[in-house]
This record gives C-alpha cells, sequence and structure tokens, in this order.
C-alpha cells in the first residue's frame, strides 16, 4: 500500500523473520505510508533487502531514522538470526543508509509493544476471563520459530522483555506427549519449545506422530494440529503464571491466525488453564489471538516515538 509523498517525513520499520521480510514506511503518528513484503531467501545479506525496499519507496521521502524488528537475541552491534543465515551489524547498518537513529529489536519484543495499539477488531478472543486493569501481559507465537515477550506496567508506560523463551525445555503434560518428546529427543540433543511449537515444529509433531503408526494421513494430521494447540496452552499457562500475566496473554506468529476457529475450539484454552491448584488463577485471565496483519510495524512506531 502506499500514498502520497511530498514532505512527509518518514521512519523505516521492519518485521524480518526465516521466511519473508516485512518492510514499511510510516509517519510519526504510525500511519503506514508504504508496505512490502520481500522474500529473505531472494536476498544475500539485509541490506540488500533493505536496499531494494527503499527503492520502491517511490515519490516518499528517505527515512533517517528506523526500527528492525527480527527474529534473533538482541545482545550487542552484532545480530546473528536464529533461524537464517542472516547476520550484520547494527552500527553499519545505520551507517550504510544515514540514519540518524536505527534502533534493531527482537521480533516478539516488538509485538509486546504492540500489544497496547491494538484495536478491538485485532484480536479474537478465546475462552473467557477478563484483563485486571495494571497487571504484566505475556504474548507468544510459533512462526518459523516460537516468540515469547511480555509486557511490564511502568508508571504511565510499559517496560517490554526481551527474552528467548521459545528455548525453553517443551515439558509433556500427558503420557502421548511424553511419548512423543522422548522419541524426538533420538533427534535432538535439547527438545525446546521451539521444535514443536513452531511452522518446522509442527512438521515434527506429524513425522513423530506418524511413526507410532496411527493410521491415515489425516488421523496424523488431525492429532498433530491438536498436540500442537495442547501444548501451545501449557506453554501460554507457563508464561502466564511466570509474569503474572492477569492483563492477558496474547498469541501472535503466522501460524495460528490462519487457524480461525479450529483453534478456538481446540484443546489450547483447556490446557491453558490445566495447572492443578492454579487453574482457578488462570481461569480469570483472558487469552487473545492476534489478528493484526503487521502488529510488529505498530511496536516498531512505538520504539520510534518513544
Amino acid at each position: 500500500m502506499s500514498s502520497g509523498g511530498g514532505d512527509t517525513e518518514t521512519w523505516l520499520v521492519g518485521d524480518v523473520g526465516a521466511t519473508n521480510a516485512r518492510f514499511g514506511l510510516v509517519s510519526p503518528e504510525s500511519v503506514v505510508l508504504h508496505t512490502r513484503t520481500l522474500a529473505v531467501a531472494d536476498h544475500p545479506t539485509i541490506d540488500d533487502a533493505v536496499t531494494t525496499y527503499l527503492g520502491e519507496r517511490g515519490a516518499l521521502p528517505m527515512p533517517h531514522q528506523g526500527a528492525i524488528a527480527i527474529a534473533s537475541a538482541i545482545t550487542g552491534d552484532r545480530v546473528a538470526m536464529t533461524n537464517h543465515p542472516w547476520s550484520f551489524s547494527i552500527s553499519a547498518l545505520k551507517s550504510q543508509f544515514g540514519f540518524h537513529r536505527l534502533e534493531v529489536i527482537n521480533d516478539f519484543t516488538a509485538l509486546a509493544l504492540a500489544l497496547p495499539h491494538l484495536e478491538p477488531e485485532h484480536r479474537l478472543q478465546v475462552g473467557d476471563g477478563t484483563p485486571a486493569g495494571g497487571a504484566p501481559l505475556g504474548v507468544l507465537g510459533p512462526g518459523s520459530g516460537l516468540g515469547v515477550s511480555g509486557l511490564i506496567p511502568a508508571g504511565t508506560g510499559w517496560i517490554p522483555l526481551a527474552g528467548e523463551g521459545g528455548h525453553a525445555t517443551m515439558a509433556p503434560a500427558t503420557d502421548r506427549e511424553n511419548a512423543v518428546l522422548d522419541r524426538m529427543r533420538r533427534h535432538f540433543d535439547h527438545v525446546s519449545a521451539e521444535r514443536v511449537l513452531s511452522g518446522p515444529g509442527l512438521i515434527n509433531l506429524y513425522n513423530t506422530l506418524a511413526a507410532f503408526e496411527i493410521g491415515a494421513a489425516d488421523p496424523v494430521c488431525a492429532e498433530a494440529t491438536s498436540v500442537f494447540c495442547a501444548m501451545l496452552g501449557t506453554m501460554a499457562g507457563n508464561l502466564a503464571l511466570t509474569l503474572g500475566a492477569r492483563g492477558g496473554v496474547y498469541i501472535g506468529g503466522g501460524i495460528v491466525p490462519r487457524l480461525g476457529q479450529r483453534f478456538v475450539q481446540s484443546p489450547f484454552r483447556a490446557r491453558f488453564e490445566a495447572k492443578g491448584r492454579f487453574s482457578e488463577y488462570l481461569a480469570v485471565i483472558p487469552t487473545w489471538v492476534v489478528t493484526h496483519p503487521l502488529p510488529a510495524f505498530l511496536g516498531c512506531a512505538a520504539v520510534l516515538s518513544g
């Protein structure tokens, strides 16, 4: 999408995953002026992808500051993506494009920052629950990997968390899940949550269940999806307990929004609440699916306007 140019100030925003790199130009009022999705595989470096995108901005002015959300741990100037070979220096990228400010943040930190800016039509509630005011928020979601973050209230604002919770060890909640994870441990030295709760993880689940010879492909696919949603409920409940996220837990990423009502009717919510003595604590915490098409852009704009 795009709109007119003129003397409008623009900010570069980006959401970079292992499959797609989404770039946009927004105004200081967070209005999206232009956006384009590029296939990561078509570009040898992030520099090349940004150059391609900026070359397509039309009459819009060149941005002089930007924020890029990326599927990687951000621990210093050097960024190396977890599930893709792209790596780069933040300071070098900033210098190359003449930016006076360039922020690079974890993609789920950006999603966390977007949560207070979501309109009601950009979230789908799953199950019951009412948000508690002034309480932390949790967010997680499967895509090419599994992102996890949260927001902690601080005065009139929020502090986002930058963690790597997707790489925490996946715990089984049933004998069936224990058997699945036990078989997966034959292939991986560490079966993290991301090994099952991601696009590649869903394939891992399918292949592992198929190895049990439980029948035709369709039942295996159905069970893989059910186990996937249930395990996501386990992780979401763990996150709610860890953060005290009584303000709600949000599910983002590229997979769950596509499931629609299948996810609403899945074991996710029952598993979210299945925490024994703390089931009542979790029963009142709402869970939502983020349906906004570009939520990381909202988070990136929030960083730049902060």
